[in-house]
């Protein structure tokens, strides 16, 4: 059995203008000072160069270097915007036109094709930074058509999939090649949001082994999802783990759609950690019975508490749900210590 690493913390959240949210570096020694000892790291060129990391393995160990010197390590790099760029439905072209690079803006196709090669470059960088797995978004295409109405026409669900499916294959096949397992967030707004669509893109991808899952609870609370069964179903494919709080509170005016309200006011909002619904200590047993081996990562987002107080606050939830699993069975001490023979006697089965 295998102990979850940890606590970790992804920095996304957090970067900013002022010190000590201005650069990698510093960064890194306030997650320290917090009691973190993993970082999930953005590929923001304000604290890392992307495509200099995956050619260059002196940049690369810079970087680590880093993060080791104030007794870090990196868990995962996270490609989360440009993983979203691989795949922008129209109505949403200027809305994620800002995640690009500036020279592509506007140009949809461009736009595209830097984000593939973000991508390659996020694999290479990966294993050149000595890592396994990378968190991202899958992008979508049919998710306007989410609620069938007016009825969607026969077939695009399976076409907006066999679509996704064409523009990620070459990227997971980058990621085999250097042995990083691609690990999805499955979230709203992203045509992997659920098991039965995660189900769809393996089957499209001719189950491919680096299509892997970022479990994060938050989002299956939100959806009113039984995340703890999910965990059952795919624990084979999850190969990250965003520890998120969230809490859904429906009431006679609104429900999982939230009416167009801010955060604030929503019937269902992410929390942090300890102020929601989540039930951490089900997920971190779960996650121990099946021998994840990742890290547990705090993602904090809460429409109400400051954020450095969550973070704060994060890594000693974290700490304390972290299960050091026992390395022998607790009932070994009553062992008869029988042969074969025996074993064979006591079931009356004859020598």
């Amino acid at each position: 059995m295998k102990t979850i690493k940890g606590p970790a913390i992804f920095l996304a959240q957090f970067m900013g203008k002022d010190a000590p949210f201005d650069t990698l570096d510093h960064l890194a020694g306030w997650a320290k000072s917090l009691g973190y000892e993993g970082i999930q790291l953005p590929t923001d060129p304000r604290l890392i160069d992307l495509e200099k990391a995956a050619d260059s393995q002196t940049y690369a160990d810079e970087i680590k270097g880093v993060v080791a010197a104030h007794g870090l390590q990196i868990t995962e790099l996270s490609t989360h915007l440009q993983g979203q760029l691989v795949a922008v439905h129209p109505a949403y072209d200027q809305l994620f036109d800002g995640f690009a690079a500036p020279h592509v803006r506007g140009n949809p196709k461009a736009r595209q094709e830097w984000a593939v090669n973000q991508l390659k470059a996020g694999a290479k960088a990966s294993q050149r930074l000595g890592l396994v797995t990378h968190a991202s978004f899958s992008g979508a295409l049919a998710w306007p058509y989410l609620y069938p109405w007016p009825q969607r026409p026969a077939g695009l669900v399976d076409e907006a999939f066999a679509e996704l499916a064409r523009r990620w294959t070459p990227i997971l096949d980058a990621f085999d090649e250097v042995g990083v397992d691609v690990c999805y967030e499955l979230h709203p707004g992203e045509d992997l949001h659920d098991g039965v669509t995660f189900e769809r893109f393996l089957e499209a991808t001719n189950n491919h082994p680096r299509a892997n899952i970022l479990y994060d609870p938050s989002h299956f609370a939100l959806q009113q999802l039984d995340y703890l069964a999910f965990i059952d179903i795919y624990h084979e494919r999850i190969k990250a783990f965003h520890v998120k709080d969230a809490e859904f509170r429906p009431t006679g005016r609104q429900g999982v759609y939230g009416g167009y309200q801010a955060w604030g006011d929503r019937a269902g909002r992410f929390r942090s950690l300890g102020d929601g619904q989540v039930d951490f200590s089900a997920i971190f047993s779960k996650m121990a019975q099946y021998d994840f081996a990742g890290w547990a990562v705090l993602e904090w987002e809460c429409c109400l508490k400051h954020p450095e107080d969550g973070a704060r606050e994060g890594a000693d939830f974290i700490r304390s749900h972290i299960i050091r699993v026992a390395q022998r069975a607790f009932d070994d001490f009553a062992g008869s210590g029988v042969d074969r023979a025996q074993l064979r006697q006591l079931m009356g089965i004859a020598a």
